[in-house]
């Protein structure tokens, strides 16, 4: 049996030194043998930095995707080749699973992953009034023009999908089961807000979900009907407990800015 300590939405720029110290401690005395982030570890200037000291205090393995906070006041391009060069040189400390292979957690489990993005794909991102904090603090996603930027935003969630459409097939067909990592959750029956599914009109849905990523799953999983899919998510940070298809089960973890948590301890 192994110990997977999974984390997300830490925020850790919200915290003082000491604060980040304590949940390190919190982090440890969970005793994990690995550690999995499911984004939103800091911001563009401050994650790298967060995600060595996370390393050097547990000193297991981490392994991890960015969410949108990760890349505020960076451009997505240069973060994700410092993430590139963190697995490049970090190997076994540092993972960055949106360029990596399936990573065997166990003889029959698999994990695999990627940032995601929420791709405006579900409900009306041209009718929503929502202007997020990415539209205005990542240089990507600085455009005026709201049909442009939802371009943008479907590229994003394509390429999200294109990565993992390259690393599943294999995981699924090799494994008892394969845990997915992504920031924010696939579907929009796990897209909770004010604690209850977003509705087709909710203004917040094409901000909040990936259905790139989504349908490559639906897609996927009646293909390896024997093979258990579970999907770790967070970005909304309302909790979520979604079967969309026997074999496909979807966890999003609740968080609070300035309240980090441990969400769970997969005993794999």
């Amino acid at each position: 049996m192994t110990r997977l300590a999974w984390l997300t939405d830490i925020h850790l720029d919200f915290l003082n030194d000491g604060e980040v110290a304590a949940f390190l401690e919190t982090i440890s005395a969970a005793d994990p043998d690995s550690v999995l982030i499911t984004g939103d570890i800091g911001e563009g200037t401050t994650v790298e930095r967060y995600l060595h000291r996370i390393a050097d205090r547990l000193g297991k393995p981490i392994y991890f995707v960015l969410g949108n906070h990760d890349y505020y006041d960076r451009s997505i391009a240069p973060v994700r080749d410092i993430m590139r060069q963190i697995n490049r040189e970090q190997a076994g400390r540092l993972l960055w699973l949106g360029d990596s292979a399936p990573i065997a957690l166990t003889p029959d489990t698999a994990l695999v992953g990627h940032d995601g993005w929420s791709d405006g794909r579900y409900g009306d991102f041209m009718a929503s009034p929502v202007v997020l904090s990415d539209y205005l603090r990542i240089e990507d996603l600085v455009i005026p023009d709201r049909a442009a930027r939802l371009e943008r935003l479907k590229a994003l969630g394509d390429d999200a999908a294109a990565h993992l459409r390259g690393v599943l097939p294999g995981a699924l067909a090799q494994n008892r089961r394969v845990l997915v990592a992504l920031h924010p959750p696939p579907f929009q029956q796990a897209t909770y807000y004010l604690d209850t599914p977003a509705a087709d009109d909710d203004e917040y849905l094409p901000h909040f979900a990936c259905k790139a990523v989504g349908d490559l799953l639906l897609e996927l999983a009646p293909q390896h009907p024997d093979t258990e899919i579970t999907v770790l998510a967070g970005h909304t940070h309302h909790a979520a407990d979604v079967q969309p298809l026997p074999n496909l089960h979807v966890i999003v973890a609740a968080a609070e800015y300035g309240n980090p948590v441990v969400s769970r301890v997969l005993e794999l």
